[in-house]
């Protein structure tokens, strides 16, 4: 009997398997395949990312310093309209050796992380769950019971499914590719060109370029990133794809359950990046949750909503800016652009004291 199953092993679900191990609790991480595969999100995040890392991990996950964002709307030789800081704003890492990284944090504080290991079923007892699980290479089917369940698994989350709990307000379908050309450009570009949402091109150093956009379902994305990619004349390789889950659904937690990142949909609206989002809850999660007392999973679900719900309210008010005409698109953003002083995780940094001073 584990206190915690943790069901996915990204960046949400190593940090929990973490903190709740450091925390003297025996803890059974879960990763269907192997850690950090296959890649389907953007590796374009806020500098806070170095506070959850090891510092000897800096170097070979560092790909590119990125000081602000050239905003268009229409393709990369429409004007530009450029946000930015004169110190950094974010940087580029290798997304898929962070992922690994988090989970040897997790295995180092005594997580039993198992790759492999894919659940199939979930079943919620009065005392306890009950994990149905198919391991690589081996027939049949193994059982692991644990006091609590935490869903880290992502936007189709089977945890979320298999004990009924809602589903995001909306999910996006995301796609990403690669051209190996190196660039250490100093700007991202953000592409207003797609229904609801943008397109994007990422300078990542040494490791190429990212090329990438997300749209609502029902929209042709391979077409639309076809022709981002026409517009650069680049060839791309490595063509990723995955839902964005936007919208964090009225409940995230049953009575032996509970949700973080992704499968709670704990994400930027106004860029669908949860990775940040996602390890805050999963610090959270390991503060309030104790395994022998299912009322605390109450507090993990007031505690996250009153750390995120404002970010993710303004964040819905900015991606609304998206669809507005293009007349007025222009017009705001030649209003607001230049010297920046917001926060890219957090929209309520807009009326802080250091951006209002920028804008004026």
């Amino acid at each position: 009997m584990y206190d915690f199953a943790v069901v996915g092993v990204g960046p949400a679900g190593a940090r929990f398997a973490r903190r709740a191990a450091d925390a003297g609790y025996d803890v059974l991480a879960l990763e269907k395949g192997e850690v950090g595969t296959p890649l389907a999100c953007s590796g374009h995040v806020s500098t806070d990312i170095w506070e959850y890392v090891p510092d000897e991990a800096r170097d070979r996950l560092f790909q590119n310093r990125i000081y602000g964002a050239n905003f268009r709307v229409g393709g990369p030789n429409s004007k530009a309209y450029p946000f930015y800081k004169q110190s950094e704003v974010s940087n580029v890492i290798d997304r898929v050796e962070l992922d690994r990284t988090l989970a040897d944090c997790a295995r180092e504080a005594g997580a039993d992380v198992r790759e492999g290991h894919t659940v199939t079923a979930v079943e919620e007892l009065d005392d306890r769950v009950r994990l149905t699980v198919s391991v690589a290479g081996e027939a049949g089917t193994v059982q692991f019971e644990a006091k609590m369940v935490a869903g880290c698994d992502g936007p189709t989350s089977r945890v979320r499914r298999a004990l009924s709990l809602p589903e995001p307000s909306e999910t996006l379908h995301g796609v990403l590719a690669f051209d190996p050309e190196p660039d250490d450009g100093d700007f991202v570009d953000v592409h207003l060109t797609v229904p609801r949402f943008f397109a994007w091109r990422i300078p990542r150093g040494d490791a190429g370029v990212e090329y990438g956009l997300a749209a609502p379902p029902g929209a042709e994305v391979t077409e639309l990133f076809d022709a981002l990619t026409n517009t650069y004349d680049v060839e791309t390789e490595h063509f990723c794809s995955g839902a964005i889950p936007i919208g964090p659904p009225d409940r995230t937690t049953t009575r032996r359950a509970f949700l973080v990142g992704d499968a709670a949909a704990q994400t930027k609206p106004f860029t669908g990046g949860g990775i940040l989002y996602g390890m805050t809850a999963a610090d959270i999660a390991a503060e309030t949750i104790d395994p022998d007392d299912p009322e605390t999973l109450s507090a993990y679900e007031s505690a996250w909503r009153d750390e995120l719900s404002r970010e993710i309210r303004l964040g819905h008010l900015v991606r609304r800016c998206y669809s507005f005409p293009e007349w007025l698109q222009r017009v705001g953003l030649r209003s607001l652009s230049g010297e920046i002083g917001v926060h890219m995780d957090k929209p309520s940094s807009f009326f802080s004291r250091e951006h209002l001073k920028k804008l004026l």
